[in-house]
């Protein structure tokens, strides 16, 4: 049987989530046109993310992550960047066939996003408080004195030492876990229904890492908001997200229950990417890494596109696209929620 990660069953979300999704993604293809050809870097991606819910995305650099969420947001540069077909359904309503404005009062209100480099992100020449009032006085139309107040609570929200006393401080004068936290803050400012994080841990050290993660699934917690993950380290969403979807040059390769994933992967390239991550019990040995590179998207090979990477790799594997389908015990029960796209999934998961 086949299936899509929106009508997969799913794993029960953290208390107080919802039953209807937040947000769907059916079938979101996207290209960009260049001199060299088309860049197919999303090719039929589906998911969805209910109140209250984490959902990881997870993958190697190029796999299609940031241009999905870019899409979600409204923010891809169109042109080079053309959606040619899906839909992204946010509390039932199709996204892609809003008007811009009616896009734009969606963005930041209902869904926000928290960039990867929080440095480039944030505008050098203003103060950060200016920066987070900037959100109450577009959205809301509070005076510049109330949302200096609101932005100083914000910050105190996050836990930044002396707000107050740092509200007119410029980005260079944080640190970089600060200057992540008031990404964090930017994200929290309208208290929307959904947040997408892209990469917020990136460059941190790992005791930074810890804090922000902490952070945001409190916050999380507190506010019953959706919250998408989008991160290459496994080891950051273990402790925080409900369910994980792998993305492979541009597809949605496996879907699971966090804690299935790590216990039974399904899917090669999920095995390979688990087997990378450093253990306490392997001291000494050689750390494990996927052979090869991720395909050119401007050429992606016929069949499985991990093919050429893959250690089980067999001649149905180059000639057909695997389908996501529905992952099973070897007694023929379905897995809740699990999904692969391997021809061999069986073989992974049960070998």
């Amino acid at each position: 049987m086949t299936i899509t990660e929106e009508t997969a069953a799913q794993p029960a979300p953290r208390d107080g989530a919802g039953d209807v999704p937040l947000l769907e993604v059916r079938d979101l293809h996207v290209e960009f046109h260049t001199r060299e050809g088309v860049v197919k870097a999303v090719n039929g991606v589906n998911y969805s993310v209910a109140a209250g819910e984490t959902l990881a995305v997870l993958g190697e650099s190029g796999s299609g992550k940031s241009v999905t969420a870019q899409a979600l947001m409204g923010i891809l540069d169109m042109p080079p960047g053309r959606i040619p077909q899906g839909e992204i359904l946010f509390r039932g309503q199709d996204m892609l066939k809003m008007s811009a404005e009616e896009r734009r009062k969606i963005r930041g209100r209902k869904i926000a996003m928290i960039f990867q480099d929080a440095l480039s992100s944030l505008n050098p020449v203003l103060s950060v408080g200016f920066q987070l009032g900037e959100m109450f006085r577009v959205h809301l139309g509070s005076s510049r004195k109330e949302a200096k107040a609101k932005a100083i609570e914000l910050m105190d929200r996050v836990r930044i030492p002396a707000a107050a006393a740092r509200v007119g401080d410029y980005p260079h004068q944080f640190s970089g876990g600060m200057r992540q936290r008031i990404m964090i803050a930017m994200a929290l400012a309208l208290e929307p229904d959904l947040i997408i994080a892209d990469e917020p841990t990136t460059a941190l050290d790992v005791t930074v890492q810890a804090q922000v993660m902490d952070l945001l699934a409190e916050l999380q917690r507190e506010f019953q908001m959706g919250l998408i993950l989008i991160t290459h380290d496994l080891g950051v969403v273990a402790d925080v997200a409900d369910k994980i979807a792998v993305m492979y040059a541009g597809r949605i390769v496996e879907q699971a229950p966090v804690h299935e994933i790590y216990k039974r992967p399904a899917h090669p390239y999920t095995k390979g990417l688990l087997e990378s991550i450093p253990r306490l019990d392997q001291k000494g040995q050689e750390l494990y890494a996927i052979k090869g590179l991720p395909p050119n998207l401007l050429r992606i090979p016929g069949g499985c596109a991990f093919s050429p990477r893959c250690p089980h790799v067999q001649d149905i594997c180059r000639a057909e696209v695997p389908p996501l389908v529905q992952v099973t015990e070897q007694d023929g029960t379905e897995l809740t929620g699990r999904g692969s796209a391997c021809h061999f999934w069986k073989e992974t998961i049960h070998g």
